[in-house]
């Protein structure tokens, strides 16, 4: 792989990484994982200058708001915060902190890092006026009717510094956590990944009495407007804020040297897991605050702070039993069952082992010691087999030839890792794919989880997920801890998805490869699922971004009598969405857009709605197709590219005047 390529990977990969974790709060790998694959891109990029980018996520912080609130501007902007991974990066850091200062002796506060949401908070005349959530780092969600609820924030402050403006961090506690995650266990929700993505779904939500019953918390940590009043130290900001009567972090100190703050580090590392809140480090301040303002900050991170952070806890437990699980397109999963044990104030049972050549590659076999660690979600990993203590007569694991939930042969394609049912009958196929069918990025039927799907399942009232919709009152009540309100509650949210997009149907149904973006690009292609299952190959590769590959999955699906008849289920109960274009001018019909550099008026995702609003196409690089190029601040290689292809370069404010209606 050269390096270009293996760039664009790393790219692709975090983009999307920072999605999940940033915007739909479902991430899919640690923060210790993640941060490895940001620094390998950095790594790279600071090798090749020549491959850097402006969209490259190593220079931004966060990610993108939702869309349901109103924007808020951060001013300045909330920065994330350099990590060090062990104690020679903590030295290197304050060797250069000491050199860029020109001192040799520097105060140091220590406090503990709360695994948290951060929230900017705005009083004006001693009352809460605004609340916003970090976002990109430069535009936020208004969430104030929210963070409101937070109980341990005030409302009211006096005015001994107004207008004021504190920063701080909103959580849930471990044992409410616990708590809500028995609940939804109860009402067949699938669980929270962790505490962190709890608060984060909790402050975006849109009826602020669902967040009040989420029982979070915050600890308040900076100051920025202070009514004109200069405080010195970040130790006297805690002092304020104590005062002022917030919540602080009950864990922090004043060091007068690196080896007190090595002393803090491990003394709370010890103390970690009897904390009532997450923590996943130290963060460590230059505590004057003339020093922070000569150090300064980069375009990601103030230079005059860095979180240490702890490494991934784990345990080491034995391998019972292997057993395999089928996902919704048939695919074979082995899973690990081991002793429990508790990783992270949480207890672990099982984790999945991926694939069966990952089971190769780390020879996991029944009855194996193995270390098994967890960064900053709660889902493990087998990290790897202890072999010294490995028992006699272990034998490595055999892939299996029949479906553990049907019997049917299990199938494995030359070219693919995956080996899968492709029985049509598989009832776990059937079950995954009425799961994936209501999920919130498909269908979005809310009150429908693992174990209710399991109940109606068992009581014959789902055959897959064309059924659904042909639930009743009276079936729904006829289960057990099923009223009249509840049910009333789901069928609601049934209707109301008959009228969802045609591209959430799209990607509900599960073909193979087809995911969200795939699914909009058929939608906006065929305009029904009728013209999609009639389309040949031919038809389906002419569509921009579809494959061979993915176009004969397409017909594939199509071909197969079942789900032919599950379509035609759909339609006769009501379930028959089109597409509807969102294109609702022509000032960019055909034209091919490209967006870099820093905008002040709209973020980089509001003006590709608008170039499609507009017919045109947004892109992600420059090209001899490319009509236009939208440079804001601080545009780098796409706009120099663009200049040697003569490509039309416009502002921000020209492009806005280019499409009609919006220049105002």
């Amino acid at each position: 792989m050269t390096p270009l390529e293996e760039i664009e990977n790393l790219r692709t990969e975090l983009l999307r990484h920072e999605r999940l974790y940033y915007v739909e709060s479902r991430p899919e790998i640690s923060d210790y994982d993640f941060d490895q694959l940001m620094r390998r891109l950095i790594s790279l990029e600071a090798e090749h200058p020549e491959l850097q980018s402006d969209s490259s996520p190593s220079v931004r912080v966060g990610g993108a708001p939702t869309d349901n609130f109103a924007r808020v501007i951060h001013d300045p902007p909330m920065l994330s915060i350099e990590n060090a991974y062990s104690y020679e990066e903590l030295v290197e850091w304050d060797a250069r902190v000491r050199k860029n200062l020109g001192r040799e002796e520097i105060e140091y506060e220590a406090e503990l890092k709360i695994d948290g949401v951060s929230i900017d908070l705005l009083y004006e005349g001693g009352r809460l006026t605004r609340a916003a959530t970090r976002g990109d780092g430069v535009r936020g969600d208004d969430v104030t009717v929210n963070v409101r609820t937070v109980r341990t924030l005030p409302l009211i402050v006096p005015q001994e510094l107004d207008p004021l403006e504190v920063r701080g961090e909103i959580y849930i506690d471990k044992k409410q956590f616990v708590r809500l995650n028995e609940q939804r266990e109860e009402e067949g929700e699938d669980l929270f990944a962790n505490p962190r993505n709890a608060a984060a779904g909790a402050v975006r939500y849109k009826d602020s009495k669902q967040t009040a019953k989420r029982g979070l918390k915050a600890f308040a940590y900076q100051i920025l407007r202070t009514g004109g009043q200069r405080l010195d130290s970040q130790s006297e900001v805690y002092e304020v804020l104590d005062r002022l009567g917030f919540a602080t972090n009950p864990g922090r100190a004043v060091c007068r040297s690196l080896e007190q703050v090595r002393a803090f580090i491990e003394e709370w590392q010890g103390k970690r897991a009897g904390l009532d809140f997450e923590i996943d480090g130290i963060v460590v301040k230059v505590n004057r605050r003339e020093y922070q303002e000569e150090l300064g900050a980069t375009s990601k991170a103030p230079r005059w702070a860095i979180a240490f952070k702890y490494p991934p806890e784990a345990a080491r437990t034995v391998i019972r039993s292997i057993t395999f699980q089928v996902g919704r397109t048939g695919t074979i999963t082995p899973v690990a069952n081991f002793d429990p044990v508790v990783i992270g104030g949480s207890t672990v049972r099982r984790s999945t082992l991926h694939n069966f050549e990952e089971v190769a590659r780390k020879d996991i076999r029944v009855g194996d010691t193995v270390n098994v660690e967890k960064g900053g979600d709660v889902i493990p990993k087998v990290v790897s087999v202890v072999l010294e203590l490995r028992p006699e007569g272990s034998a490595a694991l055999e892939i299996p030839l029949q479906c553990p939930a049907c019997g049917e042969r299990l199938e494995q394609a030359e070219e693919e890792v995956a080996v899968r049912c492709v029985s049509a009958a598989c009832p776990a196929i059937r079950r995954e794919s009425i799961l994936h069918f209501t999920s919130r990025k498909a269908m979005n039927i809310e009150g429908i989880g693992e174990k209710v799907i399991d109940t109606f399942i068992a009581a014959g009232l789902l055959e897959d997920y064309s059924s659904i919709y042909a639930l009743s009152l009276e079936q729904l009540t006829s289960q057990e801890r099923w009223g009249d309100k509840s049910a009333s509650n789901l069928l609601e949210e049934i209707e109301r998805s008959r009228k969802n997009e045609l591209e959430r149907l799209i990607f509900g149904i599960g073909i193979r490869f087809v995911g969200e973006r795939v699914a909009k690009l058929l939608a906006a292609e065929f305009h029904s699922v009728e013209n999609l299952m009639n389309a040949d190959l031919a038809a389906l590769t002419a569509v921009p971004e579809i494959g061979p590959r993915v176009a004969e999955a397409i017909i594939s699906w199509a071909s197969d009598p079942s789900n032919r008849a599950r379509m035609e289920h759909l339609r006769e109960l009501g379930v028959q969405p089109t597409f509807t274009s969102r294109v609702s001018g022509d000032s960019l019909q055909n034209m091919t857009v490209v967006v870099t550099g820093t905008l002040r008026r709209h973020t980089r995702d509001e003006i590709h709605k608008l170039i499609e609003r507009e017919g045109g196409k947004a892109s992600g690089s420059v090209s001899s197709k490319t009509s236009l190029l939208v440079a804001g601040e601080n545009a780098g290689s796409k706009l120099e590219k663009a200049e040697s292809l003569k490509v039309k370069i416009v502002t921000e404010d020209e492009f806005l005047a280019m499409v009609a209606g919006l220049a105002e």
